[in-house]
């Protein structure tokens, strides 16, 4: 691992790096929003598979 060679390739895309604009900040929002908001839409079709098919909710408790 060479440390300045590092460096100097951190600082390199550093200064490449731009701030996004609103536009583009507000389509990253609206994509990682569905995705989330998509995982977690499944993971309640599959608990309510899972209860359908063991009569457990799974609670642990």
């Amino acid at each position: 691992m060479d440390v300045p060679y590092d460096l100097t390739s951190y600082v390199r895309v550093l200064k490449m790096a731009t701030t996004p604009t609103t536009e583009e900040f507000l389509q990253v929002s609206k994509i990682a929003g569905a995705g989330i908001l998509l995982v977690g839409f499944l993971g309640f079709i599959i608990g309510g598979i899972m209860l359908l098919l063991t009569g457990d909710a799974g609670g642990g408790f």
